[in-house]
């Protein structure tokens, strides 16, 4: 057993089951998120601007979890409630059994939107 792992794989479940007691007691007071979208948004933030968006998903597949240190490194699959998918990579840092901090990698969805062997196209032209 692992403190680090076992303390995000119950971030994931207690997400999944819209547990929020469970996710603010897994949280430190200094939590800090971060993704392409936030930047360093503190624990009051999280939940006023990302808490809400949880209940699209029902579930967490687990692809991918290394520990190193205090750093939990998750690829996993979320199952939206309609049944898409998507794919992110996260980075928790784990201190005492509490969350400090995530960094969040979107991925992308399932199935990829592009062609297999080839690109999207550019957006910007």
């Amino acid at each position: 057993m692992n403190r680090q792992r076992d303390t995000v794989a119950r971030f994931f479940e207690a997400i999944a089951e819209g547990e929020r007691d469970t996710v603010e007691a897994l949280l430190a007071d200094s939590f800090t998120f971060t993704s392409p979208r936030d930047n360093g948004l503190d624990r009051a933030a999280w939940f006023r601007l990302c808490w809400p968006h949880t209940d699209r998903f029902a579930d967490f597949e687990i692809l991918l979890m290394a520990v190193e240190g205090q750093r939990v490194f998750v690829t996993y699959e979320g199952v939206m409630e309609g049944g898409a998918r998507l794919r992110n990579t996260e980075i928790f840092t784990v201190t005492l059994g509490r969350i400090d901090a995530v960094e969040v990698f979107f991925g992308w969805s399932l199935p990829h939107p592009a062609p297999e062997g080839g690109s999207l196209p550019d957006p910007d032209g």
